[in-house]
This record gives C-alpha cells, sequence and structure tokens, in this order.
C-alpha cells in the first residue's frame, strides 16, 4: 500500500481513509448491529472485527481492503483524528480481502490518478459496494441522524433547554428548526403520533436486558465528566443517550424526527441496564 504523495503504481492502493468494523465499533450506517453491518460487506461477523481500508488503484478504481490487523487501523484512526500523519501499510498476511467499490461515501481522492470509478468487473467477482441510500429517510439515515445527535450532542442539548424554557415543560417537545443530518425535535402537536413509536422502541430497548441483542445492537463510548454515551437500534428506532442526561429517539416511520425523552428514574434504569451490557471500544 502507497501513501496518496508517492509515485504512481498502477498494483499499489493509494489510502484515503479507514475505518474499524467491530462489535464495539462500525459505521452505524451499514447496519442496526455487527452482523448486519459484516453482511452488507459479505463476511463473516468474525469476533475480533475488521479494519477497512479504502483508496484508489494507479487506474483510480475504487476498493476497499479487508485487514484483520485491528489494532494497526485503529492506531492509524486515532493518529488521523488528532491531525497527526500515519501511513497506514498493513502487512499482507492480515489481508482478507479485496473488495471492489467502497461500502461509505467519500468526498477524497487520490491526487495524480484518475477520479474514482469502480473497477472492471471480471467474471465471478461480486457487485462493487457502494454506500447505503441516504437520499430518503429509511433506517440508513435514522442511524446517521442518531450519529450526528450523539457527536453534536452540546448543540441538541442547548436546543432542547431553550425549547423548554421558551415553551414550558412540554416533554421535551421541539420546534421543528433544522438539525443534523435535516433532522428536527419533534413538534408539540406531534406528541400523540410519535408516543406509541417511542414507547415501542423504549420496551425494546428494555427487553435487552433480559434478552440480550446482537453484538453491536448497544454500545458505549466515552463522555465528557465520567459519563457514557449509550447507542442502541433495533428494527425501526434507534436511541441515544447520556448515562447523566437526558435520550433521544429516532424512528423510521417518523421521518427527521428527533425526540427527546426525558430524563425520570424509569429511563435511568434503562441506561444503567443498557450500559452493563453495552459494547465498548477496546
Amino acid at each position: 500500500m502507497a501513501g496518496a504523495d508517492e509515485v504512481v503504481d498502477d498494483d499499489a492502493l493509494y489510502v484515503l481513509t479507514a475505518v474499524l468494523l467491530t462489535p464495539a465499533q462500525f459505521p452505524g450506517v451499514l447496519g442496526d448491529d455487527y452482523p448486519e453491518a459484516c453482511a452488507a460487506l459479505g463476511l463473516e461477523p468474525y469476533a475480533e472485527g475488521y479494519g477497512l481500508v479504502m483508496g484508489q488503484d494507479g487506474s483510480g478504481a475504487r476498493w476497499t481492503v479487508v485487514v484483520d490487523d485491528v489494532s494497526l487501523v485503529a492506531v492509524a484512526v486515532a493518529s488521523w483524528d488528532c491531525g497527526m500523519e500515519y501511513d497506514l501499510s498493513p502487512d499482507e498476511r492480515s489481508v482478507v480481502s479485496a473488495l471492489p467499490g467502497w461500502p461509505l461515501e467519500l468526498a477524497v481522492a487520490a491526487p495524480g490518478v484518475p477520479a474514482p470509478h469502480d473497477p472492471v468487473p471480471q467474471e465471478g467477482d461480486r457487485p462493487p459496494l457502494a454506500p447505503p441510500d441516504t437520499s430518503a429517510w429509511g433506517p440508513a439515515q435514522r442511524r446517521l441522524g442518531a450519529d450526528e445527535v450523539a457527536s453534536q450532542w452540546a448543540q441538541w442539548r442547548e436546543r432542547t433547554a431553550q425549547d423548554a424554557d421558551g415553551d414550558g415543560e412540554t416533554g421535551g417537545d421541539g420546534d421543528g428548526k433544522a438539525g443534523p443530518a435535516g433532522a428536527r425535535e419533534a413538534e408539540p402537536q406531534d406528541d400523540g403520533r410519535l408516543a406509541e413509536g417511542v414507547r415501542r422502541a423504549l420496551r425494546e430497548a428494555v427487553a435487552y436486558g433480559e434478552a440480550p441483542p446482537p453484538p453491536g445492537r448497544v454500545r458505549s463510548a466515552f463522555a465528557p465528566g465520567g459519563a457514557r454515551t449509550i447507542r442502541a437500534d433495533g428494527p425501526g428506532w434507534s436511541l441515544v443517550a447520556r448515562t447523566d442526561d437526558l435520550a433521544y429517539v429516532l424512528l423510521d416511520d417518523e421521518p427527521l424526527e428527533v425526540v427527546p425523552v426525558e430524563r425520570s428514574d424509569r429511563l435511568v434504569s434503562l441506561l444503567d441496564t443498557l450500559e452493563k451490557i453495552a459494547l465498548h471500544p477496546s
């Protein structure tokens, strides 16, 4: 593998980015859980996980190289997140497969090679990977919305507080302003329409404490102040919460809605349960 600033070699992969695909950490847009995300790439849900290295060959073709050296990819991703350079060059022995296409939307390209395109298919090749369709509201867009709420928690929390101050305590419903990924907080008149969907999502989340879901349905990540960010998904719903704060629910059946769930004893109990069964990044 090669960095993007090296001499063009038709057989080299010019690395653009990489992501982890593990039970505790995977691109949520690919599925509600780790096995579903693996299935989207035609991979077995290997317990130790994978690293996905995405780049272009010398002809500009898109490739995703799947490696089992998860630690190496984790170090590279952490370095890039900190603004540091890192030459990601997995050993050939760690390569599980090379898949045509990219499973995620990338806005970058390798300099000095043709524009990104799918490789010319050979007989017996699988169809090229392509990002999930997020042009219309559905499971992929719902999960992306939940991920963005988690990453922009401070802004969403401030908006919810402002709505409560301006409108009184209305169950945490907002004013319908545009938000991350096109999402918006539920309007007060939507209470009846949304209530059953939110109750169903919370019931199914509670049930995870009795019958653990597939790996990756519930994940926990670091949050400021010693708290944890909980991400849980289920058929048609996503939940994002802080263990020291409230929660938000997004539903397939309610396009673009982000519904706050006020902190209560029942929510605290639910988040405690989810934290106990959640997978944590290593």
